[in-house]
């Protein structure tokens, strides 16, 4: 029987929920809004910071590609001045076969090297020879005794200068080096370099390079409309020295106004050229991404009050359900035999709605849980693409080579399975080396010779030759102390020097078959300390052994070598007053012995970029 209705009935209808308090939300959000300023505060702090750790990576870059132009040429003036032809020309400047004779030998070294021009002046700055001879801008019989490189190789130094070509109207930087009969200056050679290459490769970036000379006139940049402007007001006697010089295409080099609002910027000096470095990154490069993250963290705000006012509207829900509760069974208590079968419907649906509210609970807890792992999924994924690029070839030869030890094992082919597993273990040192090799060329050398552990120089230089050695099937033979021995020298010329010599060996051991063997020994003496390299193949001749450290002197062909490298390295070892010396083994093949001093003991050693070779 259905019951009466009556005046509990109206008592049991439930109230409308209230809407939330979205005045209070509001007043929330005003509070909260101010914490807006230390995120913005923050991602400036970490954008700047990530902005100036790619630009001193940029900047090094340019910085070592300039240096290693420089270094380049920085020797060949000084080298090449004890050529017979140069000599002939300061003897009798006005022999014409003398002169043609200089003229074409500058010319080609000129081509081979890459220099812009060469020219062999007097002892009164007038050009006797020129590489450009016979072009229109030639500079024979001009006099460039005005110039400060002309001053400082008469006065025994290695001149240095930066300048605008007064007759080919062409930027350079000169080498100057005096050219000497016995203890007497006869003769000035310079050589120019074009930068203009150098220039073209920064390329077309956000970031803006500039560099500028000891006057802070802008020389190399970037952007062509800064080129030589003055970054700075000149004295009156910088001034008076850009007027007689002529380093520039003005007399009076306008102002460069940056605005240093714009721009972030970071300088490295050049301290052998007097050259700041400059990189300028604009302001906009950080304020964009800021105020990303200030959107962002805007809209996390935002999604923060809607979900603090569903979740106020989701209590009131409670609240009012819970209380509506509370009414229904105040009410059925005294109207028990009325409203049971009532009862038992309300808490069948009751029932319902709890397990889907606890199902839905459970099914975004899940979904929440889905979502980060596909977050961190994708930042491992992003993370190992790099990685997998490079160690992707030496894991599927790794994986191959396993396989294939498996299967000998099952048939005990024990000695194959080891050569597997062998392979194995020089492919894992290979990809260590991958990793390793990424460091090896960022470090840069200081010109000054410094204390230089020589085993790790060495085996870095073996490292770097290890595919070619394993393909000629050269034999190594090592006969070197347990104990570091230390020399004075530059770090990253003396691995020059001896990548060249181990080089040379093993182009040498092309010429013979198998065997082929190299040795290397060394050890500590009174004078210092001695490296020997010695190889089995066909050794020098008579004409080689005399001529050896004489520059464009090669046995080699004109595709295979100029003749450079061993003048190159015998110039660097009396760099570092050490001496290079060649010879024939008794037992046959080429013996090349550096002696070089000895060093203090560092703190520490450099570890070699790839010992497994």
């Amino acid at each position: 029987m259905p019951p009466r209705p009556d005046s509990n009935q109206n008592a049991m209808t439930p109230t409308l929920p209230r809407r939330p308090r979205w005045r209070s939300l509001a007043l929330l959000a005003l509070c909260l809004a101010p914490l807006l300023w230390p995120l913005e505060h923050l991602a400036e702090r970490y954008y700047r910071s990530e902005l100036a750790g790619q630009n001193r990576q940029t900047l090094d870059l340019y910085v070592a590609n300039l240096l290693g132009t420089l270094h380049r040429y920085e020797v060949m003036p000084q080298t090449l001045g004890d050529l017979p032809a140069l000599r002939a020309v300061i003897a009798a400047p006005h022999h014409r076969l003398t002169q043609d004779n200089a003229n074409q030998l500058l010319k080609n070294i000129a081509v081979q090297s890459g220099a812009e021009v060469m020219y062999l002046m007097d002892t009164t700055g007038n050009t006797l020879a020129a590489s450009n001879w016979d072009k229109s801008d030639s500079f024979v019989g001009r006099n460039f005794a005005f110039r400060p490189y002309f001053s400082e190789a008469m006065a025994g130094r290695l001149g240095r200068f930066f300048g605008l070509g007064t007759t080919s109207g062409k930027r350079g930087y000169f080498f100057a080096a005096a050219v000497h009969d016995a203890e007497q200056v006869v003769g000035v050679l310079v050589v120019k370099v074009d930068l203009d290459h150098t220039e073209r490769l920064w390329g077309n970036t956000p970031e803006q390079l500039l560099v500028t000379d000891h006057n802070g006139v802008v020389i190399l940049t970037s952007r062509p409309q800064w080129r030589f402007r003055a970054t700075r007001p000149l004295t009156a006697a910088e001034r008076e020295s850009i007027a007689a010089v002529q380093p520039y295409p003005t007399r009076d080099p306008q102002p460069l106004n940056l605005n240093p609002a714009a721009w972030l910027t970071q300088v490295q000096q050049i301290d052998e050229t007097g050259w700041s470095v400059s990189i300028l990154a604009p302001r906009t490069l950080i304020d964009r991404p800021v105020r990303t993250v200030l959107v962002i963290g805007g809209a996390a705000l935002l999604v923060l009050m809607l979900l603090l006012g569903l979740m106020m509207q989701r209590r009131r829900h409670y609240l009012d359900r819970i209380a509506f509760e509370a009414k229904a069974r105040r009410t059925l208590e005294m109207r028990v035999a009325e409203r049971t079968s009532d009862l038992e419907g309300l808490n069948r649906r009751l029932k319902e709605e709890v397990l889907e509210r606890e199902t839905a609970q459970q099914e975004l807890v899940r979904a929440q849980d889905d979502l980060v792992q596909a977050g961190k999924l994708s930042a491992l994924g992003t993370m190992s693409a790099s990685i997998s690029h490079e160690l992707n070839q030496p894991l599927a030869a790794i994986r191959s080579y396993a396989e294939n030890a498996e299967i000998l094992l099952d048939h005990q082919r024990l000695d194959d399975a080891r050569g597997n597993l062998k392979l194995i273990n020089e492919l894992t040192g290979r990809m260590a080396s991958i990793i390793a090799h990424l460091r090896a060329f960022a470090r840069r050398d200081r010109h000054a010779p410094e204390s230089v552990a020589l085993q790790p120089a060495l085996d870095d230089a073996l490292a770097l030759l290890a595919k070619r050695r394993r393909a000629m099937e050269v034999e190594l033979i090592r006969d070197l102390p347990a104990a570091t021995l230390w020399v004075e020298a530059g770090e990253t010329r003396l691995r020059q020097v001896l990548g060249n010599l181990l080089a040379n060996a093993l182009d040498a051991l092309t010429e013979k078959g198998p065997p082929r063997k190299l040795w290397l020994s060394a050890q500590a003496t009174d004078e210092g300390v001695t490296l020997s390299i010695r190889d089995n193949g066909p050794g020098f001749c008579m004409e080689a052994l005399g001529r050896a450290s004489e520059p464009f002197y090669t046995t080699k062909t004109r595709t295979q070598g100029l003749g450079l490298g061993l003048a190159i390295c015998d110039t660097l070892m009396r760099a570092f007053g050490g001496e290079l010396s060649f010879a024939n083994h008794r037992e046959g093949g080429a013996l090349l012995t550096l002696r070089l001093r000895a060093g203090a003991p560092g703190v520490s050693l450099q570890p070699p970029e790839d010992r497994s070779s």
